[in-house]
């Protein structure tokens, strides 16, 4: 079984950690009740559509 022959510091496991913390800007798309930027799959937070139905109600 393989063991580490010595600790792993925390400068060098932060670094191998900030490579995952690097994420992409989330997917938008345009809401085809009200014409807002949304993400896809979730309920649009300007009119409260989600697939041509009224889910919730907007104020």
């Amino acid at each position: 079984m393989a063991v580490p022959k010595r600790k792993t510091s925390k400068a060098r496991r932060d670094k191998r950690r900030t490579a995952k913390c690097r994420m992409t800007i989330p997917a938008t798309m345009e809401c085809p009740q009200c014409h807002a930027a949304k993400r896809p799959h979730a309920v649009c937070g300007e009119c409260g559509y989600y697939n041509g139905k009224e889910v919730i109600t907007v104020e």
